[in-house]
């Protein structure tokens, strides 16, 4: 079976010249985003950081975890609460952007939803192209089960967030993590019994919650023909970023596999959709080309009886919530945040003693 790959040209930008780039715009949204959170209310700081090791990735490094958690974190007489997690994917075409970029979405899940954030600084392209994200996607969610007691988190209430790029990273990431997991059981001793201890608590985890900010979910479709789903031109993301973007992280060109489930999840069988948790949260963006796609990812995954709660926000465009306004937070965001909050109380701590 042949599979769709991306096409490498002639005109194919050196990957030193996308590395170049990638500094470029790295530095100027790094300043967007230092306005971002000059708005009041401040966003949270992150509590603490941790540094781990890859296991999956082909080329090996290391992961920054940013921590973000509630008020009583650690206070006394509270030193042996466990709190649920969100293990958060930042934006940025697997390219640009940082942890700390998701500082006020950590903030509403933190004192909204009584739980801990774990921000990802996944390694980015084009220094580490598909699927590297992927990989120290898995790898952060499996560190934060095995680490779980002395984080204080409830390892069997973890669920993943991301934005964009890193909302195809909350898609994916679950679809990996099954496939490890699976593979892992596969060498279980076959003298275990079924109701004997098991060696690796996270053998039995799974993540319970996806939270998926306008996520890109199908690279089999051609950016131009995305793009004309938009109406309005003028609210198109410029065509030199996703150019940017696709070039650094699908390479090489003529070997990635486009319709892979860890890139293009809305081509994913239903077997493997199948595989992601019963609880689904989809905001997508009138005003945006992956507006469709993620569309079709609403729809399988509903079909296959998930219980995905979807919104598309009228009048945005992609990454509205980003706006690096230091005098003004945008009131559809705080809107959206807190409605999406509410259902990560739900998941995490109705029946919950």
């Amino acid at each position: 079976m042949s599979h769709p790959t991306a096409h490498a040209t002639k005109d194919e930008p050196s990957r030193w010249s996308l590395y170049l780039q990638a500094i470029f715009w790295r530095a100027l949204m790094g300043l967007g985003m230092f306005q971002h959170k000059l708005a009041f209310p401040r966003p949270l700081k992150p509590r603490f950081t941790k540094y781990i090791d890859t296991t999956l990735a082909a080329m090996p490094g290391r992961i920054r975890l940013v921590f973000y958690t509630p008020k009583d974190y650690g206070a006394k007489g509270n030193e042996g609460k466990k709190y649920p997690c969100i293990v958060n994917f930042h934006s940025g075409g697997f390219t640009l952007g940082a942890a700390t970029d998701d500082c006020r979405w950590a903030t509403a899940v933190c004192e909204q939803a009584d739980t801990i954030v774990c921000s990802v600084d996944y390694r980015r392209a084009p220094e580490h192209p598909f699927p590297t994200a992927v990989e120290d996607g898995t790898d952060a969610v499996m560190w934060i089960w095995d680490h779980a007691d002395e984080l204080g988190i409830d390892g069997d209430r973890v669920g993943v967030s991301g934005f964009s790029s890193g909302g195809n990273l909350a898609i994916t990431v679950p679809l990996m993590l099954q496939d490890v997991l699976l593979r892992r059981r596969g060498a279980e001793p076959p003298q275990v019994s079924s109701d004997a201890p098991f060696g690796l608590p996270r053998e039995h985890r799974a993540v319970k919650l996806i939270v998926a900010w306008y996520p890109t979910t199908d690279y089999t479709e051609p950016r131009e023909e995305r793009r004309k789903i938009i109406d309005h031109p003028e609210k198109q993301m410029p065509k030199f970023f996703p150019k940017l973007f696709d070039a650094s992280y699908l390479h090489p060109a003529n070997e990635v596999k486009l319709d892979s489930p860890y890139l293009s999840p809305a081509v994913a069988s239903d077997e493997l959709l199948q595989l992601l948790p019963d609880d689904i949260l989809m905001y997508t963006c009138e005003w945006d080309e992956l507006l469709d796609e993620g569309k079709r990812v609403k729809d399988r995954v509903e079909k296959l009886g998930k219980k995905i709660k979807y919104k598309m926000i009228e009048g945005v465009q992609h990454g509205w919530d980003k706006n690096p306004n230091p005098f003004k937070v945008d009131p559809i965001a705080q809107e959206v945040y807190a409605e999406a909050c509410k259902e990560i109380r739900r998941v995490f701590h109705v029946g919950q003693s």
